[in-house]
């Protein structure tokens, strides 16, 4: 059973199997079709919804998600709102008057993704003022793709939404609504979903005893990338455990050298935390994706689907992160380096999962380059992601990391590119060296993202894009050149 507020209004919903989506469940089974299905792959935003959940103070806190890739179990304990529950009687909310009145919808199919991102920037928007920047409005809107409008009008509509009167909708004056959506949330360490199971423990005791009870069963936090299997490849998913509410797997820990990130920790939440060790690996994070689906997809499943292109293990990797991974067994740390073992496979016996991953601080001299290419600056795939770190002591460069994604079976380091920079001075020679050493221990393929040439020659140009900027930084008599360089830092 599932036990939510749709709307303003309670749902209990009993029955459903372990792999039904947000979406399936809306359409199907709750008659609500305002939300599209477009891609079903949290690509283009049509089945956006706004999901609101009790913060720590028991307010309701809204975010944006793709319903197609949502599990409709995780619903437990939330308020659910679509955009059939956003007009008080014949009176729009704001975010829809505005997309009417500066004509932000042609065909209309893309329209309630859209109008239900730009509901959670207006709840967001009453919560936390803030001025509505360029970057906050990509930020908001850079999931849903509108093919026939032109996104100049949604723009608009987004700027000027706030200036409408406040027309709540009438459930927001529900005091049911408050922190008290929290108790539908129980423990459901042992309840069958039809048609399988579908889990979720409260603790790292209870996941430990489930794990040990049945190994083989499927992990599911966000749903962002596992997904894709019953959406895209119409696999069956039967035995689901969702670690999601294990609070141990959602802590942060800080400690004097760096901080211990619960796998389970969102993207979402983990990138205001880069910001002052790590700006460049904070800036990634913007274009990771979409806000849908950085809301819901987490640091560990990043990690542990082991894919050659997820974009944050080259970043652990050039950062020297460990894992701490857990199980029935007992708990083990190793060094995310040794985690991954070929494509798609990992270090992880059967019965164990990711608990968190350690991001070490960084030392005083220590210097972080991040560059992601993709056909698409938002809310797209990598075709080559590089991290590089190093110091530099005494003009020589120490301690270089070099780590690639979408450069071999798995995200990697170049230990021979690395060895070729370490204890070197950055000039071209030592440069050149290394991209001659890049292009012969990485073994790039070819798919619609890029060519194996063409990725093998855009990781060597990083490498040399590295180099200029070593350069420019060091060259105090050349400032216009600095400032440039300086523009593609992140």
């Amino acid at each position: 059973m599932i036990d939510f507020y749709l709307n303003g209004k309670r749902q209990h919903c009993t029955d459903v199997t372990a792999d039904t989506s947000l979406l399936e469940l809306l359409r199907t089974r709750l008659g609500q079709t305002g939300t599209k299905e477009g891609c079903a792959s949290g690509d283009c935003g049509a089945c956006t919804v706004a999901i609101g959940e009790p913060d720590t103070s028991g307010e309701l806190v809204y975010h944006n998600a793709n319903a197609c890739i949502t599990p409709a179990h995780q619903l437990d304990g939330c308020h659910l709102v679509t955009v059939e529950g956003l007009a008080r009687g014949d009176t729009l909310h704001p975010a829809q008057a505005a997309m009417v009145d500066c004509h932000g919808s042609q065909c209309g199919f893309c329209t309630p993704g859209i109008v239900m991102s730009l509901f959670t920037l207006y709840e967001n928007q009453r919560r936390q003022p803030a001025p509505l920047t360029q970057a906050r409005l990509e930020e908001a809107l850079g999931g849903n793709l509108c093919r026939c409008t032109g996104y100049r009008p949604i723009r608009d509509a987004a700027l000027t939404m706030g200036d409408y009167p406040a027309a709540d909708p009438e459930w927001a004056e529900d005091p049911q609504l408050g922190g008290n959506v929290a108790w539908l949330r129980r423990p459901r360490n042992g309840e069958p979903a039809a048609g399988g199971h579908y889990v979720a423990p409260q603790d790292l005791a209870a996941l430990r005893a489930l794990k040990a009870k049945r190994p083989g069963a499927r992990l599911v936090a966000g749903g962002t990338d596992l997904w894709l299997e019953t959406t895209q490849q119409l696999k069956a998913l039967d035995d689901i455990i969702d670690v999601r509410q294990v609070a141990e797997l959602n802590a942060i820990e800080e400690t004097a050298d760096g901080w211990w990130i619960g796998a389970t920790v969102t993207l979402a939440r983990l990138t205001p935390l880069l910001a002052e060790p790590y700006p460049a690996f904070e800036h990634l994070m913007h274009r990771f994706a979409s806000s849908q689906i950085r809301n819901r997809a987490t640091l560990g499943g990043n990690i542990a689907n082991a894919s050659p292109i997820g974009d944050t293990p080259p970043v652990l990797l050039a950062l020297d992160a460990r894992l701490r991974l857990d199980g029935p067994r007992g708990s083990r740390e190793l060094p995310l380096a040794d985690f991954f073992l070929d494509y798609k496979r990992t270090a992880l016996a059967e019965d164990e999962f990711i608990a968190s991953v350690f991001l070490p601080r960084p030392s005083a001299e220590q210097n972080l380059k991040v560059w992601k290419l993709s056909k698409r600056r938002e809310d797209d795939i990598s075709a080559v992601l590089a991290a590089f770190a190093w110091r530099l002591e005494e003009g020589v460069m120490r301690d270089v990391h070099l780590a690639f994604g979408g450069m071999a079976a798995i995200p990697r380091r170049a230990p021979a590119a690395e060895a070729a920079l370490e204890g070197r001075a950055p000039d071209a020679t030592a440069f050149a060296e290394a991209r001659a050493a890049l292009a012969e221990e990485l073994t790039p393929m070819s798919d619609v993202r890029g060519s194996a040439d063409y990725r093998r020659l855009a990781a060597g140009n990083l490498l040399e894009r590295l180099r200029l900027m070593i350069a420019a930084d060091a060259d105090n008599n050349n400032p216009a050149t600095k400032v440039t360089l300086d523009a593609y830092a992140h």
